[in-house]
């Protein structure tokens, strides 16, 4: 009874204190704003006026974003909750205050920092508001940062807490996404794909209860995507890392920006539909809320960086004393890649001149022998699609170019109408293997109907493959590679069809319904994260990138990929010569003589323990099966 006393005295006692405000030396963003002559100054409009109790002074920077005051609290102390007021300005003061983060460090360089709350919503002046924060972590060093291009505004801030080391078992999340935080050396933004920014970089995942913390570079990555005010990202990290539930471990991720895709989820989805054809490698993918320095992002994707690697293309890693013999035929990553010119390793086939950047080995790595195998490996598989009598599996470009993986390739971009499919066209070679194979896909932010240059698919391409309209772009000559492929060589029509039936006939294989779950699926993972994210890029009524319609709602957005693919897929259907109504939907009796242990599924898809013996309809080979 003594101990249950003890213990509820106290609990009442963490309980009065739990939101005692906290002191502490003023700490934040030096150069300062005076509004009255427009000037950098380090003694107007300073951090100590966010803690100085008065509603009529502010905090208000020289530089507009990036930028924040807080406290070095002497001591550890776990943070319960926090207020801010916005500047008493009419105009701007309010929206000053929207996806301020505040965050915790325990190094004075807040290269530690971890999110323990977003602003979601407008201040109101004059008015402090206040947030419990759930972060069980004890922090020295606290801040508030404010939004971008703010200049941190703001009238007071405040933080409560208790004095404790804390522990990790529950850290804060932004929303039901993980939270990836960046925190470069001296608040440092990336600025090219050259240079990269030391740091630290913290993934917040499984409710805040798990984190990954380590060293990493920072770089902006991409192309076109860079040119965008939301910019795409890749991580290195200093040791291999297991990022969440990815199956690789890797050095290198990406974080995709899906600017111009307003459903945040193309990428994803396309890659889901490559799943459904067994391509060889699909990139990993999952959604993820970004915070840089402290300042919010939006949401992005993190996923795989396109490489050799186990779990991501599996070949083998050359080394440099690879030159001969067997060692010197693989393995090979490269892109039929239009900016292929601008890169250091990289060559032309010899006909067509079709730019191909050559990814690995990499560019400080690969020798003048490798380079000069997989070009003339390249040009072998070309002289020998050109000769329009060589289609045969001897002496055919097939014996060293693999039409499936090629196949199953042109029809995920065909059903997600990627426009750039044939821009940017990655392959490999195995070592051993005497087979070019193409894969994986990759970049279809542009795609289900997103783009301008082609939109909309279903009546450009009604009755033919987008690719085939010539509206779509390539690299130099890469259009007559592909037309050779599929309208020269008799065989690849049938090898076509067979890819789609098994896309199509397997169990849960690709089909609207099918397809309509994903997209609701990642809708309702993504409603919490595309709220903040839209009110960040306030991009829903604009249009941006090769966006055809601005639809004005995330609903809206959504919808259109649903409406698209329901049209889409029918169309292709047609194109390819499936009879889908055929193929799927007849009943047809068992045969007494059917194995015992083939795979039975009952209607929903669930796997059966064997064959069936109860009188009903069940799947069995792709087919409905009556068992009487």
């Amino acid at each position: 009874m003594k101990e249950i006393i003890a213990t509820a005295l106290t609990l009442i006692s963490l309980s009065a204190t739990a939101h005692e405000k906290l002191t502490g030396t003023v700490i934040g963003t030096t150069d300062c704003v005076d509004y009255t002559t427009g000037q950098k100054t380090t003694t107007v409009n300073t951090a100590a006026n966010a803690f100085d109790g008065n509603p009529d002074t502010f905090f208000a920077t020289y530089d507009r974003s990036y930028t924040w005051a807080g406290l070095d609290l002497g001591t550890k102390h776990v943070i319960t909750k926090v207020g801010w007021m916005p500047r008493n300005d009419a105009t701007n003061g309010e929206r000053r205050v929207q996806l301020a983060v505040f965050e915790g460090a325990n190094s004075p360089d807040f290269l530690d920092a971890v999110p323990i709350y977003i602003v979601p919503e407008r201040g109101t002046l004059g008015q402090m508001e206040y947030a419990e924060v759930n972060c069980s972590r004890g922090f020295r060093y606290v801040r508030y940062i404010g939004p971008s291009d703010a200049r941190c505004n703001v009238a007071e801030v405040e933080f409560y807490g208790t004095e404790g080391e804390g522990d990790d078992s529950h850290l804060y999340q932004l929303t039901n996404l993980p939270t990836v935080v960046i925190s470069t050396q001296n608040f440092e933004a990336p600025y090219d794909k050259e240079n990269e920014i030391a740091g630290r970089a913290k993934i917040i995942s499984e409710g805040g209860t798990k984190i990954l913390d380590a060293e990493m570079g920072v770089r902006e990555r991409g192309n076109g995507s860079r040119q965008f005010p939301k910019k795409p990202w890749r991580i290195k990290f200093s040791k291999k890392q297991n990022v969440l539930d990815a199956p690789a471990k890797a050095k290198k991720w990406t974080l995709l920006n899906n600017y111009g895709d307003k459903t945040l989820m193309r990428n994803k989805l396309a890659f889901d539909i490559a799943r459904q054809f067994n391509m060889e490698y699909v990139p990993y993918c999952t959604f993820v809320d970004v915070v840089l320095n402290g300042e919010y992002k939006g949401t992005y994707q993190l996923c795989d960086q396109v490489e050799v690697n186990p779990g991501r293309v599996e070949i083998d890693e050359m080394e440099p004393t690879d030159i001969s013999g067997e060692a010197l035929t693989g393995g090979y990553f490269i892109e039929a890649d239009a900016y292929a010119y601008s890169e250091i390793s990289w060559f032309k086939t010899a006909s067509w001149e079709i730019p191909f950047t050559i990814k690995s080995p990499d560019d400080g790595a690969i020798t003048s022998e490798q380079s000069a195998y997989i070009k003339n490996y390249l040009d072998d598989v070309e002289d020998r699609l050109r000769n329009k009598s060589a289609s045969d599996l001897v002496n055919g470009y097939r014996a060293i170019f693999d039409v499936k993986s090629f196949a199953k390739h042109m029809l995920v971009n065909e059903i997600c109408s990627n426009t750039d499919t044939y821009w940017s066209t990655y392959m490999y070679k195995k070592r051993g293997d005497k087979v070019v194979y193409t894969g994986p896909i990759w970049d279809i932010d542009l795609g289900f109907d997103n783009d301008g240059r082609t939109y909309p698919v279903t009546q450009t391409a009604a009755t033919q493959y987008l690719w085939r309209t010539r509206k779509g772009s390539f690299a130099n000559n890469m259009y007559e590679f592909v037309n050779r492929v599929f309208y020269t060589d008799y065989q690849t029509e049938n090898d076509v069809l067979e890819v789609w039936r098994e896309a199509c006939n397997k169990v849960d294989g690709l089909s609207v319904d099918w397809f309509n779950n994903k997209v609701d699926e990642y809708a309702a993972m993504l409603n919490q994260s595309q709220k903040l994210n839209f009110t960040r890029w306030d991009i829903l009524n604009t249009r941006v990138h090769e966006n055809p319609v601005a639809r004005g709602s995330y609903e809206a957005e959504v919808q259109h990929v649903k409406d698209y693919f329901k049209d889409r897929l029918p169309q292709l259907d047609k194109i390819i010569g499936y009879d889908r109504d055929k193929e799927q939907g007849g009943i047809e009796d068992i045969f007494t003589d059917a194995p015992a242990d083939d795979t039975w599924y009952n209607l929903q898809g669930i796997a059966l323990p064997g064959r069936p013996t109860l009188p009903g309809i069940y799947i069995n080979a792709g087919k409905k099966v009556v068992i009487k």
